[in-house]
């Protein structure tokens, strides 16, 4: 549903503010990525079109907001990425191999296969709670069940349920903890599956 506002404060070195709505409602937070023309900057008291969306901790905020007069662009619908299900079926395929020949025992597949269902379900009820406003899991959290293994879960989940797949600074940390548990995983596979 679209809502027409004013901008009541605007920070520009900051890239955010508020906008009260003409009609009823409390004021809502909008940050610079939320403008579609984002060479122009809002003015006090100017009237703008938007949407109401949540931020990642639940509260709300404008989006897809557009200036008096322009016109709306309507975003398609993204489709995921087939990627991160390819890199899954072929990390799958090659522990599989190490498996077949000895490289490794039995059990990493299944620790593997049980770590990345259990954070796929952690990502999951995580946007599940970020979308109603509860306590969420903590990205700490998130990022230890990828580093023991379970990051083939958290890929897919990123891509597929599109959750903590914009934040950069979470994807730096998720993509050297999955660096990491390759090279713990080659270290292993190198000593032929033997832990000591």
């Amino acid at each position: 549903m679209l809502v027409k506002g004013k901008i009541t404060q605007w920070d520009d070195d900051k890239g955010f503010g508020f906008i009260q709505p003409l009609l009823k409602g409390e004021r809502v937070f909008v940050h610079i990525k939320a403008l579609q023309n984002r060479v122009r900057r809002p003015a006090l008291g100017e009237v703008v079109t938007y949407s109401v969306g949540k931020d990642d901790q639940g509260r709300p905020q404008a989006q897809q907001v557009t200036f008096a007069g322009e016109k709306r662009k309507i975003n398609k619908a993204r489709t995921s990425a087939k990627w991160p299900l390819w890199c899954v079926l072929v990390f799958a395929a090659v522990i599989s191999a190490a498996v077949a020949t000895a490289k490794l025992p039995l059990y990493v597949v299944l620790v593997y296969a049980v770590l990345s269902v259990c954070t796929f379900i952690a990502y999951w009820l995580d946007k599940r709670k970020a979308q109603s406003g509860k306590w969420r899991i903590q990205e700490s959290t998130l990022q230890f069940m990828a580093l023991l293994g379970g990051w083939p879960g958290a890929l897919l989940a990123q891509s597929y349920l599109r959750h903590k797949s914009q934040k950069h600074a979470f994807l730096t940390v998720f993509w050297f903890s999955v660096l990491v548990n390759l090279v713990a995983l080659s270290g292993l596979a190198w000593q032929g599956g033997q832990l000591f």
